[in-house]
């Protein structure tokens, strides 16, 4: 795989789990937070019943840890593919190649001085 195409798919994943929390923080803490008092300042007596109710931390908190367990699973994944090319590499540097053999003309010359060699 290339480097991009990794670095996009991490890129959704996380921005996809990142939307989630700031779609939490919204939905679940500022919003309730902002209207209930203004609400109970209207006159507005039992603001359980409204669609908004009370302040969610739990659905917050919940995000917030599905973020970070998604972030070092996806740090532990590239960890490991990063580890995998290194050893690819590796081996290819390790394995020296063979010398090419010699040309047709290296072999004639090379036998002509074998036979003055002899003489």
């Amino acid at each position: 795989m290339r480097g991009n195409v990794v670095d996009l798919a991490v890129a959704v994943v996380i921005g996809g789990a990142f939307g989630a929390i700031v779609n939490s923080l919204v939905k679940d803490i500022i919003t309730p937070a902002i209207l209930n008092p203004a609400l109970k300042m209207a006159g507005v007596e039992n603001i359980k019943d409204l669609a908004w109710g009370p302040l969610k931390y739990g659905s917050f908190l919940s995000n917030v840890i599905s973020f970070i367990v998604i972030g070092f699973s996806l740090f532990i994944i590239i960890k490991a593919m990063a580890k995998i090319q290194n050893l690819k590499k590796k081996k290819a540097e390790e394995a020296p190649a063979a010398p090419p053999a010699p040309s047709a003309e290296e072999t004639l010359l090379t036998e002509i001085r074998d036979l003055l060699k002899n003489k």
